[in-house]
């Protein structure tokens, strides 16, 4: 599911497309929603454990041009150790959420709702984590508890979730909720660290207390989209058209992402938000005909996607490029789309699944999730949740004996190009900038293969509004 995905432009999910518009929750994978799994859960470090002889960072760890070869240093066949040692365990004083055995961080995601699921992949990813670190280490000779709960996508249920949070545990983690607003005073009020999977509303990202593995900004729009099109369609560049959900946060992104790619060289021909009640596409596909339109870019959920695509197809429309965000690598998106998703063009700020052989810290969240949850399929949440969650013990066992909430926020706001390990382009985390590097998929054929090389682009961003 994803009724905006962050990965295009820096923009935010937009609430009341979640609640009204997407009538099944998808999971990203490949085409046949079949991906490369472990039979044995690869033997990865973490900072603390008898196998790791390295504690945690805060700061980038991977290659920043790297999109997926999984080059960073380590032996073994797991993931690298990261760098730098342990803090020193001297001094450690128990706290909210800590025992003389435990760390009890918790996860809030939208499981319940309209959308039954919708973000189950975060929570899984998170526990996933958990399972992993606590057969492989500690952090000052404590494990992790993990304390869940059902933000129901709804403010209210999000706000109930860290109300309750702010007093049973150490830190929220991987966290991953449609409606995050309702939450977000309470986590600030409360001095609660929420290292989150990402912030779909403005009111989270302005949360003090508040850090994304994903990190973005929305008045910050990647320059990814115009540095792509200019590169692989320059001619094209000329005729470009904006089509968007008309809800909530979603006008303001597609004003953003007007103003950001026109000052990048694109001539946006057509811009036009379409009603979320709206089941007909075809006056919309009839101006992209008209105007001349060769480039369509999309902000909408994956189902939405499908009808779109599906629509230009039954008119006789077809543009030289169709470009999606992460939303759209899902199993559903190409299985129900069939022949008229062909084609579409996906930007990711994250290994593809398909590569997870190559990529030691994918394959491990890929055969731990297994562990945790036999047969679900790895997410674009999941990923981030999983990162959120290394980030979280890195960050820690860095501190060691210094571990508090407050030494853990200030650690938080001075990470800068974080990967996990190489899993993701670098992510802003402590500035909570959006981050500019893509790479970019294309479904020929029912699959996903790669397009324009498996480096990231790292194109920087504009400022607008």
């Amino acid at each position: 599911m994803s009724a905006l995905v962050l990965a295009a432009c820096g923009s935010q999910l937009d609430p009341g497309t979640v609640a009204q518009v997407n009538g099944e929750s998808g999971q990203a994978g490949s085409a046949s929603g079949e991906f490369p799994t472990s039979g044995d859960s690869p033997a990865g470090t973490l900072p603390g454990g008898s196998a790791a002889g390295s504690g945690g960072g805060s700061g980038s760890t991977g290659d920043a041009g790297s999109g997926g070869s999984g080059d960073t240093s380590g032996s073994g066949d797991g993931p690298p150790a990261v760098s730098g040692q342990q803090g020193s365990c001297a001094g450690f004083k128990n706290g909210p959420g800590i025992t003389d055995d435990t760390i009890t961080i918790g996860n809030a995601a939208d499981v319940s709702g309209p959308i039954p699921g919708l973000f189950e992949s975060s929570q899984e990813a998170t526990k996933a984590f958990v399972a992993y670190f606590n057969a492989t280490s500690e952090i000052c000779g404590r494990k992790l508890e993990l304390n869940t709960y059902d933000s129901r996508t709804d403010a209210g249920g999000d706000q109930q979730a860290y109300t309750a949070a702010c007093d049973e545990v150490f830190a929220m983690v991987g966290s991953m909720s449609a409606f995050d607003h309702g939450g977000a005073g309470t986590a600030q009020s409360c001095g609660l660290p929420d290292v989150r999977a990402l912030a779909a509303t403005s009111a989270r990202n302005d949360c003090s207390t508040c850090f994304s593995s994903f990190a973005s900004d929305v008045n910050e729009v990647s320059n990814d989209y115009p540095t792509f099109i200019k590169a692989h369609y320059a001619s094209s560049a000329d005729k470009v058209a904006l089509l968007y959900m008309n809800a909530g946060a979603a006008v303001e992104i597609a004003d953003n992402a007007v103003a950001a790619f026109t000052k990048q060289g694109l001539d946006i021909i057509y811009d036009q938000g379409i009603d979320v009640t709206e089941f007909n596409y075809s006056p919309y596909v009839q101006q992209l005909k008209d105007k001349g339109v060769e480039v369509v870019l999309f902000l909408g959920a994956w189902q939405q996607s499908v009808k779109m695509a599906q629509t230009m197809q039954q008119m006789g429309y077809q543009p030289k490029l169709y470009l999606r965000d992460a939303g759209d690598y899902t199993a559903p998106y190409a299985e129900q789309g069939g022949d008229a998703v062909e084609g579409t063009t996906v930007a990711l700020s994250f290994t593809p699944f398909e590569e997870a052989s190559s990529n030691p810290e994918l394959s491990l969240y890929m055969s731990w999730l297994q562990q945790v949850k036999p047969g679900a399929s790895p997410s674009f949440f999941g990923v981030y949740s999983w990162s959120a969650a290394r980030l979280f013990v890195e960050t820690a066992a860095k501190l060691g004996g210094k571990l508090t909430r407050a030494t853990l926020l200030d650690a938080l706001s001075k990470v800068d190009n974080w990967t996990s390990q190489g899993l993701t382009a670098p992510q802003h985390v402590g500035s909570k900038r959006t981050a500019g590097c893509m790479r970019y998929l294309q479904l020929e054929g029912g699959n996903w293969k790669p397009y324009g090389g498996t480096k990231y682009i790292c194109s920087g961003t504009t400022r607008v509004g």
